[in-house]
């Protein structure tokens, strides 16, 4: 890694903007390198995560590989892939069970000096709503899924896509479309990015 991004992801390591307010205490999971071209903005890191300290490295991240096609070592080669969620350290529990949103101090803290310093990102995943929000603002729809659902408007810049998890498989069920015409489009697209 060179200098000035070695620099800031130190600096982003180090952070303590939101740390009174995480449960299991600071632990930022991110990955970014000048010669990374395809980026992947997801939202925060679950528990597994957090202990491992290898983003997606639970089962939403098999699944995000599947839809991708890339094996573990592709996938995890940061001189090609770049992961930076919205939310850099796992952000706790919410009533139900599940995660509570991505922190809303990080990414505004982060994405910009990091994202200045990757200059050769040809392909950003959005990876659910929190990061569909950021990055594609007032031109994303009404919905998750019919920002999915068109994709093309976005493209080649962007992809959003929805969360991985398991929480949303009956969604899948749902939208058929998501396998039949969104990612055709998109395993080509990044094999594309990730040439050699």
């Amino acid at each position: 890694m060179t200098e000035p991004i070695a620099a800031a992801a130190r600096a982003a390591r180090d952070c303590t903007i939101c740390a009174e307010h995480l449960p299991l205490g600071p632990r930022q999971v991110f990955r970014v390198s000048t010669s990374a071209r395809l980026l992947i903005v997801g939202q925060a890191p679950g528990t597994k995560v957090h202990e491992t300290g290898i983003p997606w490295d639970d089962a939403s991240g098999e699944r995000l590989r599947d839809w991708l096609r890339l094996d573990r070592e592709r996938f995890y080669d940061e001189s090609r892939v770049a992961i930076v969620p919205m939310g850099f350290c796992y952000p706790g529990t919410d009533v139900r069970g599940g995660d509570l949103p991505p922190r809303k101090e990080c990414a505004p803290a982060w994405h910009p000096t990091l994202l200045a310093l990757m200059p050769s990102i040809e392909l950003t995943l959005l990876v659910g709503s929190y990061a569909q929000a950021r990055y594609l603002a007032a031109s994303r729809k009404a919905s998750l899924t019919e920002t999915v659902r068109e994709f093309r408007d976005y493209t080649p810049r962007y992809i959003p896509l929805p969360h991985p998890s398991w929480r949303n498989t009956g969604w899948l069920k749902r939208n058929p479309w998501f396998e039949t015409e969104l990612l055709p489009y998109l395993r080509p697209r990044v094999a594309f990015v990730l040439r050699d």
